[in-house]
């Protein structure tokens, strides 16, 4: 008898790099030359990255000269927080580890018991002087769409600038860094299908960081480095494909709702965190009182299904969730959640298999009476 497939539903992690991206990395692994020369193999390999910026440009709704190429998504956020020295940096309470590292003295916003930015509370903080805000579109942990726009408002009102970690909404929300009114917005190609290491700052006109890396004058001055051919060329393919994945997102959050309803079914006791707040279609956090969330992580990959316990850039901290603390989560749960993340490549009977062996699991691990 042939194995039973491993699962995989952990796409906020990393997403399976798609067939089309594939094709376009191996057509690069065939060009030869550096992108600054002159000459005719140069000229090429440019055309590639040129090619790549645009179809990048077009998922944000820029030009494509306000695109900069980083090595990935913490990169450009490192180099949006630290690119405007002399503002205070405000930041919401629920963002990814590489935004509240960047800037470790940065004043936070609270976030209501859904993990939605209170904005009145953003405004009293704006009233004390130039500022950078950031503020990312989806939570990568529960899948909560903050108000950015709203939020850019305030920040325009009070003279700051406002950057959006969006790493999480491509391919699931429409993207338009004008819509938005973000003066920032980050991009990571890993996310949509796209090869890991790459990334991108998306830049409002007029608007321009110092540069983190200095040497030559790559990317119009703005990150020193010869850029990576081979992980831009397949960033470029996932950025016109993520465009693409938006009509398929009805149909990604159908089998998310599906998956939840079931698993609440089977086990009244659990939790999905921010259901009460909109969200992307594509993500479940369930909480179990009282079962770590790196036990239910083993068990179930023991069971062939890859989760997550909170962000995978933090695994191998076993701590509670920062996310589902500021949401003012008991300790029975800020500890006790996995995110179950769907993608491109997911399917009705992996839901199924899934909520099979979570119920499962819950059964044996949840403590007596739960």
């Amino acid at each position: 008898m042939p194995p039973v497939p491993r699962i995989y539903l952990d796409y906020n992690a990393s997403a399976p790099l798609k067939p089309g991206v594939k094709d376009a990395v191996a057509g690069a692994l065939g060009l030869v030359g550096n992108p600054s020369s002159v000459h005719g193999h140069g000229r090429a390999v440019r055309r590639v990255v040129e090619d790549a910026r645009a179809r990048v440009a077009a998922l944000a709704g820029v030009a494509p000269t306000r695109v900069v190429f980083t090595a990935g998504g913490t990169e450009a956020n490192n180099l949006a927080l630290r690119g405007f020295p002399g503002r205070r940096v405000v930041v919401s309470a629920v963002e990814h580890d590489s935004v509240l590292t960047a800037s470790p003295d940065a004043v936070r916003v609270p976030v209501d018991g859904q993990g939605v930015a209170d904005l009145a509370a953003l405004e009293r903080i704006l009233a004390g002087g130039p500022a950078l805000v950031s503020l990312m579109l989806v939570n990568n942990e529960t899948g909560v769409v903050q108000p950015v726009a709203e939020a850019a408002r305030l920040a325009h009102a009070h003279g700051a600038l406002i950057h959006c970690d969006a790493v999480q909404a491509a391919g699931r929300l429409p993207l338009d860094l004008g819509a938005l009114g973000v003066d920032l917005l980050t991009l990571s190609a890993h996310k949509i299908g796209g090869p890991a290491g790459v990334g991108a700052l998306v830049l409002a006109e007029g608007v321009e960081p110092e540069p983190l890396l200095r040497g030559g004058g790559q990317e119009r001055r703005r990150r020193a480095g010869t850029e990576n051919l081979l992980g831009i060329a397949g960033f470029g393919a996932a950025a016109a494909l993520a465009l693409e994945d938006l009509a398929a997102a009805g149909d990604l959050a159908a089998l998310r709702d599906d998956l939840e309803r079931r698993a609440l079914a089977a086990v009244p006791a659990a939790r999905v965190m921010g259901a009460g707040a909109p969200r992307v279609g594509n993500v479940a956090c369930l909480a179990l009182p009282g079962v770590p969330g790196e036990t239910q992580v083993m068990a179930l990959d023991l069971a062939g299904i890859a989760v997550s316990a909170g962000s995978a850039c933090s695994s191998g901290k076993v701590k509670a969730s920062h996310v589902l603390t500021a949401m003012g989560a008991d300790g029975s749960l800020t500890g006790s959640a996995i995110r179950v993340s769907l993608g491109w490549a997911s399917t009705a009977e992996e839901v199924e298999r899934f909520v099979a062996a979570w119920t499962a699991m819950a059964r044996r691990l949840m403590p007596a009476g739960s």
